[in-house]
């Protein structure tokens, strides 16, 4: 199966500081990977450079076989990868399906619209359609940042499902949420998978990393020190030593 997402070789400094060194893997379609380590490993540095935020030092970075090293977040965007932030970024003053709507615009462009049949209807319909299956449809009309905290991180990932992305980057999508809102996010991205979404997480919650990812990716001091299973990862003796700690990973 070829890869929806392979980096190779992929670096970068600040400075003097070496964020990431020489990092490679490949995300295979329809993978729920998760990208996890201690703080400060570089994981969202690696999210930074995959959606274009930031620049390569060096390496490359390849999106369905295409070199996308140096395209800008617009760009990436509209190939099809979408991404939601560590901390909540929502607008105070814009409704739910505001949120959305506006997302929807990295796909569509605002309007007026080429002529291939989408109206305003049909463009509603699409994103009322996502806030449904989230169960965010009744809180459409309620201004995002008046929810309630999981229903916010929700609305972030529903945003970015607005755009119609075929690589979906979650950074640390169940920080703050409690078991019962830890285990719908679970649910969410294995229905999310099942429609044959590629999905890749940072995440600290080991419940959710092995609970639902196939593949994990484990970076440390900015290199990668592991990949494998979640049942690999979690008896790898560098993995124990440098995150999961001993009573963890039994």
């Amino acid at each position: 199966m070829k890869p929806v997402l392979e980096l190779n070789g992929v670096t970068k400094n600040f400075g003097g500081v070496t964020a990431v060194r020489d990092v490679s893997f490949k995300i295979e379609e329809g993978m729920l990977g998760g990208l996890i380590g201690p703080n400060g490993a570089g994981k969202t540095t690696i999210f930074n450079l995959i959606s274009g935020v930031f620049k390569l030092t060096s390496g490359s970075i390849k999106y369905r076989e295409q070199e996308v090293t140096g395209y800008n977040p617009e760009r990436i965007s509209r190939l099809g990868i979408s991404r939601t932030f560590q901390n909540l970024r929502l607008f105070p003053s814009m409704t739910v399906l505001e949120h959305l709507l506006v997302a929807q615009n990295q796909l569509y462009g605002s309007p007026p619209w080429p002529p291939w049949g989408l109206t305003e209807a049909k463009r509603r319909k699409e994103v009322e359609e996502i806030l449904g299956s989230f169960g965010l449809y009744d809180h459409r009309h309620s201004k995002a940042t008046s929810l309630a905290y999981g229903d916010q991180r929700r609305v972030e990932i529903a945003r970015a499902l607005a755009a119609k992305p075929r690589l979906l980057l979650l950074d640390e999508p169940a920080a703050g949420l409690n078991l019962t809102e830890s285990a719908r996010l679970m649910a969410d991205l294995r229905g999310l998978q099942d429609t044959g979404l590629t999905i890749l997480l940072i995440e600290h919650d080991m419940r959710v990393v092995m609970g639902i990812c196939n593949q994990l990716f484990v970076l440390n001091f900015g290199e990668k020190i592991a990949e494998g299973s979640p049942q690999e990862v979690q008896t790898n003796q560098a993995v124990i030593e440098a995150y999961l700690g001993r009573e963890e990973a039994c």
